[in-house]
């Protein structure tokens, strides 16, 4: 569970690839356009990001890799920039 009273949040959870987490939507009959939509994030970028298009540095693509478990990272809150925050 995240603690919300944090003024960052880290997802350091085992780490997967892109073709990892394509077959969890499969599994889960979920499309990344739902996955996307749910996660408050343009569907477009999720796909940047799974096809490695996206450098994911920060940002929107950062935040999306970290919440796939395709890296480490720390997404921080109340960021100046309007960036949903889980």
């Amino acid at each position: 569970m995240l603690n919300h009273a944090a003024s960052h949040v880290c997802l350091c959870a085992n780490m997967k690839t892109a073709e990892q987490v394509r077959a969890e939507f499969n599994r889960a009959g979920q499309s990344i356009t739902q996955w996307a939509a749910a996660h408050g994030y343009p569907a477009y970028l999720v796909q940047q990001v799974l096809s490695g298009r996206s450098r994911c540095l920060r940002g929107q693509s950062h935040a999306i890799a970290v919440l796939l478990d395709l890296k480490e990272g720390y997404i921080m809150r109340g960021a100046e920039n309007g960036e949903k925050i889980i």
